[in-house]
């Protein structure tokens, strides 16, 4: 059996990641995330700014040359470079980097219609360019910008500049699909076109999104002899942006079987990382680092893993360093609830296990998740705190506010197989409520009924904003302290249930004595 092929990945996130709109990193951050993406994932190289552009770009970079080389890794430090002949290399040197990934033109339609100059002129001043990063001890690599449309629109333009460039000291050939117009099968015609012409040249694929094709030509690229794969975290970049390093490092090892030094293990929290320092939140459903995607919503499929692992795929959550998961919500099934219970070492009887599905779908039509670490929370709600016999039951309410007037309540309550109805009004919604309850028990039926003394609303820990709230109310009972806890999506809502369980606790007591 042959010795396994190795793709070179470099990382862009701190050069054309950095071009996302909206996106400017602070020279700190930059080194937070160079050291991630070298020490953490063991990215071959990164490429973290554009030379001459401003103070801070030359801070940034002098704090990553200075890390790179005390750890010895200087050599994986790359900076985008200009034909500017000595200002580029300069401001590189400056900076403590020794690598220049020098911008040449790809395309005729560039070189004539952006620098107005012939291939000759550019070859020309590409040629001082390279010579004096040589005498500087700079190492070069060079882009190929617009090499995609060069391919499609003057490809003996392409080919004349190669032929110039293959007798200079460059070590690799970057090839971008500068403005994302490829698609793979014309990919496969344009890379295999350069790796055959051209067999001692070290080709790099550096693709962008437009049209959500970017991962698409990175595997056809690889496939045609393409030996670097150019990434950015999260997807970051220009317009729709670059290949995200996740889906790359997936698809080459699962699709290909091609070994690249990724550590996978480590790409989902450096994807927090760069979602941090960016502001650019990732999509819920974004392969390998998206919140939803190692989660399981059906209950079918929760039942079909645990039956024989019938809804995976390759991409295992735990090596990207995740944990699968099955969703709680209305779509959950008994099985769902079950994974989960499993997960936290809880065990329920069926008909337990039939009233924490019941409360858990209930509350899944309010809202849309309900998390793992609410659940023990609901099942206490449902079991501990649920009352043996509904006495007291609330047949309907209704709220209302309105601006400058006080809240309303009307309430429909059942006590003891009655129906009593009374309207009240306010401080607030809540206290609207109590105040017709008060008045159902006081005026309806001759009773006292209890004082609150404190009312807390918190959420869960590890909850969700958007999932549970838990209210705990404390009542004064004739001299006794009375403490009951509801939970719902709606603050109102768990603070009603924390009421009528109170008061089911006080007919338990009538009954009993």
């Amino acid at each position: 059996m042959g010795k396994e092929r190795t793709i070179e990945i470099m990382d862009t996130t701190l050069r054309d990641g950095e071009q996302t709109s909206g996106v400017s990193f602070m020279p700190h951050e930059k080194l937070m995330i160079a050291r991630a993406l070298l020490q953490d994932l063991n990215v071959d190289r990164i490429e973290v700014a554009s030379a001459r552009v401003s103070e801070g770009e030359m801070e940034a970079v002098k704090n990553i040359s200075r890390w790179a080389s005390q750890n010895g890794k200087l050599d994986r430090i790359e900076v985008l470079g200009f034909v500017d002949e000595t200002k580029s290399v300069d401001w590189i040197v400056e900076s403590g980097c020794m690598c220049m990934n020098l911008l040449c033109k790809g395309s005729r339609k560039h070189c004539e219609g952006q620098l107005h100059k012939t291939l000759e002129e550019h070859v020309s001043d590409i040629r001082r360019t390279i010579d004096y990063a040589k005498s500087k001890d700079v190492s070069v690599n060079l882009y190929l910008e617009d090499w995609s449309n060069g391919m499609k629109d003057s490809p003996d333009y392409v080919f004349g500049l190669m032929d110039k460039l293959n007798e200079m000291p460059i070590e690799r050939i970057m090839l971008p699909d500068t403005l994302g117009i490829l698609n793979p099968i014309e990919l496969s015609g344009f890379m295999s076109q350069m790796v055959e012409r051209y067999p001692t040249c070290r080709f790099d694929f550096h693709a962008h999104n437009d049209y959500d094709l970017a991962i698409s030509n990175v595997l056809a690229a690889v496939t045609v002899g393409c030996q670097g794969i150019h990434t950015s975290v999260n997807g970051l970049g220009e317009r729709a942006g670059n290949a995200p390093l996740a889906s790359v490092q997936a698809v080459l090892k699962d699709h290909l079987h091609v070994h690249t030094n990724i550590d996978e293990s480590r790409l989902g929290e450096v994807s927090r990382l760069v979602e941090s320092y960016s502001g650019i939140a990732i999509p819920p459903n974004k392969p390998i680092t998206g919140e939803s995607v190692f989660t399981q919503v059906a209950g079918v499929h929760a039942d079909g893993d645990n039956k024989a692992g019938l809804y995976q795929n390759a991409l295992l959550p735990e090596r990207f360093g995740r944990k699968r998961e099955y969703a709680l919500g209305k779509n959950s099934g008994k099985a769902n609830i079950l994974r989960n219970l499993e997960e936290l070492g809880l065990e329920l009887s069926p008909e337990q296990t039939k009233r924490v599905t019941e409360r858990i779908i209930e509350l899944g039509d309010k809202k849309e998740l309900v998390t793992q670490e609410d659940l023990p929370y609901i099942v206490s709600d449902v079991l501990k705190h649920g009352a043996p016999e509904e006495h007291v039951k609330l047949l309907s309410y209704v709220v209302t506010t309105a601006y400058g007037l006080k809240p309303l309540a009307s309430v429909r309550l059942e006590v003891n197989g009655e129906t009593y109805e009374e309207s009240a009004k306010g401080d607030g919604q809540f206290d609207a409520f109590v105040r017709a309850i008060r008045h159902i028990y006081k005026n309806r039926l001759g009773r006292s009924f209890p004082w609150l003394t404190n009312y807390t609303v918190s959420i869960p820990p590890g909850g969700r904003t958007d999932a549970l709230v838990q209210t705990v109310i404390t009542w004064n009972w004739n001299d006794r302290v009375l403490r009951t806890r509801g939970l719902d999506a709606d603050q109102t809502e768990a603070a009603i249930k924390s009421t009528i369980k109170m008061l089911n606790l006080l007919e338990d007591e009538n009954k009993n004595n």
